[in-house]
């Protein structure tokens, strides 16, 4: 799993696998900010952590980390890769190195609002809903295939801190159900059932 905040994503699939509602687990958490949350929540939970080195780019790893962020992922023997708020774009390198095989979840209903703080977007936007999307990742930002949506409300007096929290409370139930599935019908993309 690789994330660069606080965990809350991370949180919930943990506890799914915990109450038997997702049949995984995580062999790693792996951070581009040794300061995250989540790698403190990983420890918690004795699951060993990875921290990337710094690059040069607050966006997006240079491809060197990327081999190297793919060669920890190897080491562990990782299947399927769960991005849980890691806020670096992955690019060809690392995508080659595990095709097809990389989940990320995204705050708005894509295509629409892709990018940062989608949830500000919706409401600049004037949307009456939004919500989020699991897809797998590709070289686009936010345009791979998508195998799972929940919509969410844009309720009357909605602040950007309200709205997103909603977000948060429906992608905790729509990650690990989609995680599920995946693991289920052996959904990774180019491998074979």
């Amino acid at each position: 799993m690789l994330g660069s905040g606080r965990g809350s994503n991370f949180a919930a699939i943990l506890a799914s696998i915990a109450s038997g509602r997702l049949a995984a687990s995580i062999s790693v958490v792996i951070s581009d900010r040794e300061d995250a949350g989540i790698l403190e929540l990983a420890r918690e939970a004795k699951i060993p952590t990875v921290v990337l080195r710094k690059g040069r780019f607050r966006t997006w790893l240079e491809p060197e980390i990327e081999e190297e962020l793919a060669q920890s992922l190897r080491q562990f023997r990782v299947d399927l890769v769960v991005l849980a708020g890691f806020l670096r774009v992955l690019k060809g390198p690392f995508l080659a190195a595990y095709p097809g095989r990389v989940l990320n979840i995204h705050p708005s209903l894509l295509p629409a609002f892709k990018g940062k703080e989608a949830w500000k977007q919706a409401l600049a936007a004037g949307a009456v809903e939004t919500g989020c999307t699991v897809h797998w990742v590709d070289l686009e930002v936010d345009s791979g295939p998508i195998l799972g949506q929940k919509k969410v409300p844009i309720l009357h007096g909605d602040t950007p801190e309200s709205l997103h929290a909603r977000i948060q409370e429906a992608e905790h139930l729509l990650y690990s159900e989609v995680i599920q599935r995946v693991i289920e019908r052996k959904l990774w993309q180019g491998i074979p059932s």
